[in-house]
C-alpha cells in the first residue's frame, strides 16, 4: 500500500484586499529539504511581511511542523497544515508569502486566505500516489509479442519500452502486488517460452495505469 504526495512544484498567486498571497508547494523528504526551501523563498521575497509555512514528512506524517511567521496564532500555519491533512498528502511543504496591502483582514479573513493559497497551490501541483514496484525485463519470441501486448492491454498494464533484437525485450515498471500476476500471465501466454528478470524493489509514482521513476516524473 502506498501513500499520496504532490507531483510537481507549483506556485499560485492571488490578491485579497490589496494583500498579495503567493502559495508555493514542493515535494520533500526531510526537514533539511524543508528548511532549505523556506530559506530560499525568504531570500527571494525579502520585502514580504510574512512567509508562513507548514509541512508533513513520512508515510504516516510522522513529522509535522508549521509557523505563523508573525500572523495571529491559528490563522496561517495551522490552517495550511489542515489543508495538507485534508488532501491526505505527505512528503510535502507549503509556503505562503504575504505582501501586506494596508487593509487588515481579521482572523477569519486571514484563515480563509491562507487556506485558499495552500489549497490552490496543491491543486495546481497535482496529487500522485507513491508505491513500491519492481522493474521487469520480459524476453519473449517475436511470435508471442502481439499476444503479450493484447493480454497486457486488457489488464491495463503499461509497457514502458520494447527492444527488438534476436528476441523481443519488454520493459515494465510493475506494482509490487501485481508482480506475480504479470509473470504468471506471461508464462501462460508464451507457454513457458519466456524469461522474466525481476529488478530490486524501488519507489515509483503511479498515475492511472503507469508507473514513473522520480527522475522521469520531473522531466
Amino acid at each position: 500500500m502506498g501513500y499520496f504526495t504532490v507531483k510537481d512544484e507549483s506556485r499560485y498567486e492571488f490578491e485579497e484586499k490589496k494583500s498579495i498571497f503567493i502559495g508555493r508547494v514542493k515535494r520533500i523528504y526531510s526537514e533539511d529539504e524543508a528548511k532549505k526551501f523556506i530559506n530560499k523563498i525568504k531570500g527571494g521575497e525579502k520585502e514580504a511581511r510574512h512567509n508562513v509555512y507548514a509541512y508533513a514528512i513520512g508515510e504516516n506524517m510522522n513529522i509535522q511542523r508549521y509557523s505563523d511567521d508573525g500572523e495571529p496564532q491559528g490563522t496561517a500555519g495551522l490552517p495550511i497544515l489542515g489543508i495538507i491533512k485534508k488532501n491526505k498528502i505527505t512528503d510535502v511543504i507549503v509556503v505562503v508569502t504575504r505582501y501586506f496591502g494596508g487593509i487588515l483582514l481579521g482572523k477569519g479573513g486571514l484563515l480563509r486566505a491562507y487556506s485558499k493559497s495552500a489549497s490552490k497551490a496543491i491543486e495546481d501541483s497535482g496529487i500522485i500516489e507513491k508505491i513500491k514496484g519492481v522493474e521487469l525485463d520480459i524476453i519473449v519470441n517475436y511470435e508471442d509479442l502481439d499476444k503479450i501486448k493484447h493480454g497486457f492491454e486488457k489488464e491495463l498494464w503499461h509497457i514502458e519500452n520494447i527492444d527488438y533484437s534476436d528476441k523481443v525485450k519488454i520493459l515494465m515498471y510493475c506494482p509490487l502486488e501485481c508482480n506475480d500476476k504479470v509473470i504468471n500471465k506471461t508464462i501462460d501466454i508464451t507457454r513457458g517460452k519466456c524469461q522474466v528478470i525481476v529488478g530490486d524493489e524501488e519507489d515509483y509514482f503511479k498515475m492511472e495505469n503507469r508507473l514513473y521513476r522520480e527522475e522521469d516524473l520531473c522531466e
